[in-house]
């Protein structure tokens, strides 16, 4: 699974690099690292949506705070399906 979060201006400041290492800890605390590709993109083009991160091809909009949830209820649920 590809998950790409984006590291451009907007998402920077808004905390992609927070999300980026929480989902980089997540991935590799539950023995997922084969099944999951944490990739960086710069602009989306969707600014406005805070950090934005997609998981195959699906745009998500994440805050530092809500990383883990969405960790929880995507992708590790998509992931052991």
């Amino acid at each position: 699974m590809k998950v790409t979060i984006c590291i451009g201006s907007c998402c920077h400041v808004k905390g992609s690099r927070m999300v980026l290492d929480q989902l980089r800890t997540l991935v590799r605390e539950n023995g997922i690292e084969n099944e999951v590709e944490l990739c960086g993109t710069f602009c989306i083009g969707k600014c406005q949506q805070g950090v934005c991160v997609t998981v195959e091809e699906e745009l998500f909009s994440l805050k530092p705070d809500t990383t883990a949830d969405f960790f929880e209820n995507v992708i590790k649920a998509r992931v052991m399906k």
